[in-house]
């Protein structure tokens, strides 16, 4: 998945590191006794590393793609065996005060309900007719859970034309309109790390 995000969505990456400071300065405080142009090094070496870890950008990665650019993280899709259970769970048992209702999507063949957090969504997937596509997910996965993941991106189109020129498969190019009513389409897992990402184009305001 990092190799996906460093090398496909060329997107703006940083590496967030927590550093115990106290043991690495006594560390080099050692090495410094024994042998002072050592300890030279490694306080040269730590500053560096320090710099990167503190979000510094790594080499070759641009915040926006020439052509389209990736948003945020719209929502986590997850299948549930039983939709009233999932519904209770977030809007009586965790107190989500935003769980939208039920609704049917034909064309996708699911239920679906938005468990609103502020920051991003949970969507919650049921199936729909007996030719769902999550039908046979649920199969392996009794209780249910996490199907995919949704990034919002500016252009669809353009991004899924970029991603197979890098060898990104989508499991159909031409984009369907999803639950928001916007464009979206769905890549292969196989080419993002083993999950399924699905692209919703989201217009920014």
């Amino acid at each position: 998945m990092y190799h996906l995000l460093k090398n496909v969505f060329t997107k703006n990456v940083n590496v967030i590191n927590v550093i115990n400071t106290s043991r690495i300065t006594t560390t080099i405080g050692v090495f410094n006794n024994h042998n002072d142009h050592l300890g030279t090094n490694l306080i040269k070496s730590f500053s560096t590393s320090a710099s990167f870890a503190a979000g510094s950008n790594i080499s070759g990665i641009s915040k926006d793609h020439p052509l389209w650019k990736l948003g945020n993280l719209n929502h986590v899709a997850i299948a549930v065996p039983n939709l009233d259970n999932a519904v209770n769970f977030y809007k009586n048992i965790l107190g989500v005060e935003q769980v939208s209702e039920a609704v049917p999507q034909p064309e996708h063949g699911v239920y679906t309900v938005f468990v609103n957090l502020g920051n991003t969504k949970i969507e919650l997937l049921h199936p729909y007719g007996e030719k769902s596509p999550i039908k046979n997910f649920l199969e392996k996965n009794k209780n249910g859970g996490i199907h995919h993941v949704c990034i919002e991106v500016n252009d669809v189109s353009k991004a899924v034309k970029d991603l197979l020129d890098k060898g990104v498969r989508p499991l159909d190019p031409e984009p369907k309109i999803g639950a928001h009513g916007n464009p979206v389409v769905f890549l292969h897992p196989k080419d993002c790390g083993g999950v399924l990402v699905e692209l919703e184009q989201v217009e920014n305001e």
